[in-house]
C-alpha cells in the first residue's frame, strides 16, 4: 500500500476519535469522498494498526446508531425554517 495512502488513514482515524466525526464530516474537512473514508477507516486502517481501527469501529457504530435522531432534527429544523447543519 501506498505511503501516502497509509499516513491519510491514520490522520482520518485520529480526525474521528478527536472530534467524534461522521464518515460525511471527516470526508468533507479532507475533500475526499465518504467511500474513500470508509475504506481508509474500516479496511486499510485494519492492516495498518488494528487498535486504532477498533477505536473508530466504536465511534462509527455510535454515529451509526444515533444517525436518526441527527436526521430527525435536521428534518424538524428544516420545517421550522431554522436549518442547522448536522455532522
Amino acid at each position: 500500500m501506498k505511503e501516502y495512502i497509509e499516513e491519510r488513514a491514520i490522520e482520518l482515524a485520529n480526525y474521528i476519535i478527536e472530534k467524534k466525526a461522521t464518515v460525511r464530516s471527516a470526508a468533507k474537512k479532507f475533500g475526499i469522498s465518504k467511500s474513500t473514508v470508509h475504506k481508509d477507516v474500516t479496511e486499510r486502517l485494519s492492516k495498518i494498526k488494528p487498535d486504532l481501527a477498533e477505536k473508530v469501529r466504536v465511534i462509527l457504530e455510535e454515529n451509526k446508531a444515533e444517525r436518526h435522531i441527527r436526521g430527525g432534527e435536521a428534518t424538524k429544523a428544516k420545517y421550522q425554517g431554522n436549518r442547522i447543519k448536522v455532522g
